[in-house]
C-alpha cells in the first residue's frame, strides 16, 4: 500500500453495487470517503449524503456538506446511473432524456462542482464509471449506451482543459459484473452473456474497484483521458 496523506473521496451512487464496493476499497486505503444516496444506508466507514445528480442545487448542497465535514474533494468517482430500456421505436423521448440527464449530465454537474476546489488544491482525480455498452452499443439501450459513451468524451475534454493543472479524468468501463442487479437475471440469460466474454465469466465488483483505486493512485499519475475496460475482453478493439 502506498504511503500518502488521506484524501477526501466522493462517490456518487456509492450506497450499493459497484459504487459501494468502490467506497469500501477507498475506506480500506485510509481515505475519508463520502457517498451520495437517495435515502438508503451507506457502507460502513463512509459518510452518507443525500443527492439527486439531476439537480444542480442538490449536487452543490452535497458537495458543500462533504467539504464541511471531510474537507475538499480530491477524488470524484461518478458512479450514479440508471437504465430505462426499450427498443428505439417504442422509447419515449422522456425515457431517453431521463437516462442521459442522470448518467451523463449528472457526471457533468458533479465534475463542474468538483473542479474549482481541485484547482485550489493544485490537483485531483475524476473517474467516470461507464460501461462496455457505451463502447459496443446495446440493443434496447440507445439511451443508456449513448450516456455511457458520452462519458468518454467528457473525461477526455476535462483532461484537455485541466490536465496541465494536475487534474486527470479517466473512465472505467465495466462489463458483466456480479451485483444485485445481475442476480435478478435468469441463469439462461447469464449463460448467453458469458458465452460472449473471452474470459468466460462475470466479474466481481472488487475487480472494478481495483481499477478505480489504481487510477486514483500515484501509480497512475501519468494516466489521463484513458478508458480502462473491466469486461473480460468483451469490448476488445473499442
Amino acid at each position: 500500500m502506498e504511503e500518502r496523506e488521506p484524501r477526501t473521496v466522493l462517490i456518487t451512487g456509492g450506497n450499493r453495487g459497484i459504487g459501494a464496493e468502490i467506497a469500501r476499497a477507498f475506506v480500506a486505503l485510509g481515505d475519508r470517503v463520502a457517498v451520495t444516496h437517495r435515502g438508503s444506508e451507506t457502507p460502513e466507514g463512509t459518510f452518507g449524503v443525500e443527492c439527486d445528480v439531476t439537480e444542480t442545487a442538490s449536487v452543490d448542497k452535497a458537495f458543500t456538506t462533504v467539504e464541511r465535514e471531510l474537507g475538499p474533494v480530491g477524488v470524484l468517482v461518478s458512479n450514479a446511473g440508471m437504465t430505462a430500456d426499450g427498443l428505439l421505436i417504442r422509447m419515449k423521448e422522456e425515457q431517453f432524456l431521463r437516462v442521459l440527464d442522470t448518467n451523463l449530465a449528472g457526471a457533468w454537474r458533479c465534475s463542474k462542482r468538483a473542479v474549482p476546489q481541485m484547482l485550489r488544491q493544485r490537483g485531483g482525480r475524476i473517474i467516470l464509471i461507464s460501461s462496455v455498452a457505451g463502447l459496443l452499443g446495446s440493443a434496447g439501450q440507445t439511451n443508456y449506451a449513448s450516456s455511457k459513451a458520452g462519458l468518454v468524451g467528457l473525461a477526455r475534454s476535462l483532461t484537455r482543459e485541466y490536465g496541465a493543472r494536475n487534474i486527470a479524468a479517466n473512465v472505467v468501463a465495466p462489463g458483466l459484473i456480479e451485483t444485485d442487479m445481475t442476480a435478478g437475471l435468469s441463469e439462461a440469460h447469464l449463460a448467453e452473456q458469458r458465452a460472449q466474454i473471452p474470459l468466460g465469466r462475470t466479474a466481481t465488483a472488487d475487480e472494478v474497484s481495483g481499477a478505480v483505486t489504481w487510477l486514483a493512485s500515484d501509480a497512475a499519475a501519468y494516466v489521463a483521458g484513458a478508458v480502462i475496460p473491466v469486461d473480460g475482453g468483451l469490448g476488445m478493439g473499442h
